[in-house]
């Protein structure tokens, strides 16, 4: 059976420590959708938890400006969140 892979089971499985497949399904996710900073933030955060002592096999690093636009976006979200 084919599993759905969404941005929900990917939750699910980050919520139960099974950091590997969340990983995976992100990827995939942010290769259908690359403008999605939710998920591109995501994979963000789990290759950095990866990296210790390194990341995972084909984990691609995000470059100095693609780390400010992360970081931007969830700044512009924190500012939505609370009305400023």
């Amino acid at each position: 059976m084919n599993r759905v892979e969404t941005k929900t089971l990917a939750e699910i499985y980050l919520r139960q420590g099974h950091l590997k497949e969340a990983y995976e399904i992100f990827k995939k996710l942010a290769e259908k959708d690359p403008s999605d900073e939710e998920i591109r933030m995501r994979l963000y955060e789990l290759s950095e938890r990866f990296r210790s002592p390194s990341p995972p096999a084909g984990a691609s690093c995000f470059s100095p400006a693609e780390r400010i636009s992360i970081l931007e976006g969830w700044l512009a979200n924190i500012r939505k969140r609370r009305g400023g």
